[in-house]
């Protein structure tokens, strides 16, 4: 299995900016790279949304529309990490943001995803 850790959460003022990071730990037999990385986030009563995704390689990207020119995703396969940089952030960015991974083919849908961390709170001010 993959173990995914989230980190990077907190408080902020809108308008400011939050780097979410992502560690994994693969003891699957599979290197992380072999991993699409996705990245969703649940308000309070709310569904899971989808945020943004990477390929394998880095070399496809995905955002959703509320997300898109404000947040950048990235990975290092190097040292296991995903990251999500969020800019401009606004008070509906609010939500808990979860990492989550799944084998090669990005995907912007939840039950396609294999490995699930444990979410990292965000909260952004007006």
């Amino acid at each position: 299995q993959v173990q995914l850790v989230e980190t990077g959460g907190g408080l902020v003022q809108a308008g400011g900016s939050l780097r979410l990071s992502c560690a994994a730990s693969a003891a699957s037999g599979r290197p992380f790279s072999n991993l699409a990385v996705g990245w969703f986030r649940q308000a309070p009563g709310k569904e899971r949304e989808f945020v943004s995704a990477i390929s394998w390689n880095g070399g496809t990207t995905n955002y959703a529309d509320s997300v898109k020119d404000r947040f950048t995703i990235s990975r290092d396969n190097n040292k296991n990490m995903g990251y999500l940089q969020m800019n401009n952030l606004k008070p509906e960015d609010t939500a808990v943001y979860f990492c989550a991974a799944r084998f090669f083919r990005l995907s912007t849908t939840p039950s396609e995803y294999n490995f699930w961390g444990q979410g990292t709170q965000v909260t952004v001010s007006s």
